[in-house]
């Protein structure tokens, strides 16, 4: 298997921050809306709050949404999207896997309006996001746990168990530090862009380094 997360990874954008501001303008929200939305969300990571944490409050922001509305703007948010969405490094890394016959695994704390598309566009057999609570249809702004750090390694880890494909044969990949655990979950790691801590801890363990689109 070949594990990937998503945003700045394979693509080349943070996706939860890029939907948002597409669907709060889709549904006719006022001008202002996504900055005060997003500030607020920086200002908390830039306090120190766990990421986790952070990603638990986007989806507070979320609460009384409609599934079925939201993934139908997540198809018009990606059909938006121009041909920079995706890293080329990273996309042709996948299509190598896929030609090997690797299972395709996405693994990120966005969510499904998102990711759906995206898996579909690359052909992902798996799509292990961070999932909201839903209510009659429509999000409570609570979610299970956000695929964030340790629980990506878990994840990577039960797919292993459950696929019997030794975590020796496979590869994963990852741009930032809380990637780590699902780096450190599999055989073959491989880190794309310049995250220094990560970098510094591929550099002495002998990983892979993939350089971004944009590096």
């Amino acid at each position: 298997m070949a594990f990937f997360d998503v945003d700045e990874t394979l693509i080349s954008i943070k996706s939860m921050f890029s939907f948002l501001e597409f669907h709060l303008r889709w549904r006719g929200e006022p001008p202002g809306a996504y900055e005060r939305i997003a500030a607020s969300l920086r200002a908390a990571a830039a306090r120190g709050v766990p990421r986790a944490e952070v990603n638990r409050s986007y989806y507070r922001f979320l609460a009384g949404e409609s599934a079925l509305r939201l993934s139908d703007s997540g198809r018009y948010w990606f059909d938006a999207q121009d041909d920079r969405l995706f890293n080329p490094r990273t996309v042709e890394a996948l299509r190598r896997h896929r030609a090997a016959g690797d299972r395709i695994v996405l693994l990120s704390g966005s969510f499904f309006p998102c990711l759906d598309p995206i898996a579909a566009a690359v052909g992902a057999d798996w799509t292990l996001g961070t999932r909201p609570l839903l209510r009659y249809g429509r999000l409570t702004g609570e979610v299970l746990v956000p695929m964030i750090g340790a629980a990506k390694g878990r994840a990577a880890r039960a797919a292993t168990v459950v696929t019997g494909v030794p975590r020796a044969a496979c590869a994963a990949y990852g741009d930032h530090v809380s990637d780590l655990p699902l780096l450190e979950a599999v055989g073959r790691p491989v880190v794309v862009g310049a995250d220094p801590v990560l970098t510094a801890h591929a550099r002495r363990h002998g990983w892979t380094l993939l350089e971004s689109a944009a590096a």
